[in-house]
C-alpha cells in the first residue's frame, strides 16, 4: 500500500475518532438524539451511554472519559447494545434490498429532521 493511501486512511481514522469522541457520532447519530428526546437524558449522558454501548473497540477511551465523569448509564447502554445488535442485523438485511438512491435520501431526511428538532428544542 502506498504511503499516500496510508496517510488518507490515517486522516480519515483520526477525524472519525475525534468526532466520535467529541460528539458521539456513528451509530449514535440516531441513538443520542433518541436518548435526549425520548428519555430526557442530558446531552453528555446520551453521548457517554451511546459510546459505552459501542465500547469495544469503538470509542473505548472516549466512553471511559464519560464514565469517569459520571456521564454513562450502564444499564441503558447494555439494554440498547442487545437490541442494537439484533436491530442492526435486521436493518442490514432490509437495507440490502432497498435501491441505493432511496436509502441515501431516506438517511438524509432522517438526519435533517433530527437536526431541526434538536436545534429548536429548548
Amino acid at each position: 500500500m502506498e504511503w499516500q493511501n496510508v496517510s488518507v486512511i490515517s486522516l480519515i481514522g483520526i477525524v472519525a475518532g475525534l468526532l466520535s469522541g467529541l460528539l458521539g457520532l456513528g451509530g449514535a447519530i440516531i441513538i443520542i438524539p433518541a436518548l435526549v428526546m425520548l428519555l430526557g437524558f442530558s446531552q453528555q449522558m446520551a453521548q457517554g451511554t451511546a459510546l459505552m454501548m459501542m465500547v469495544l473497540p469503538v470509542g473505548a477511551l472516549a466512553a471511559f472519559q464519560y464514565y469517569q465523569k459520571g456521564f454513562v448509564d450502564i444499564k441503558t447502554a447494555l439494554i440498547m447494545a442487545i437490541f442494537f445488535f439484533i436491530g442492526g442485523y435486521l436493518g442490514a438485511r432490509f437495507a440490502t434490498h432497498i435501491p441505493q438512491d432511496v436509502l441515501r435520501k431516506s438517511f438524509a431526511v432522517m438526519l435533517v429532521l433530527i437536526a431541526v428538532k434538536m436545534f429548536f428544542e429548548k
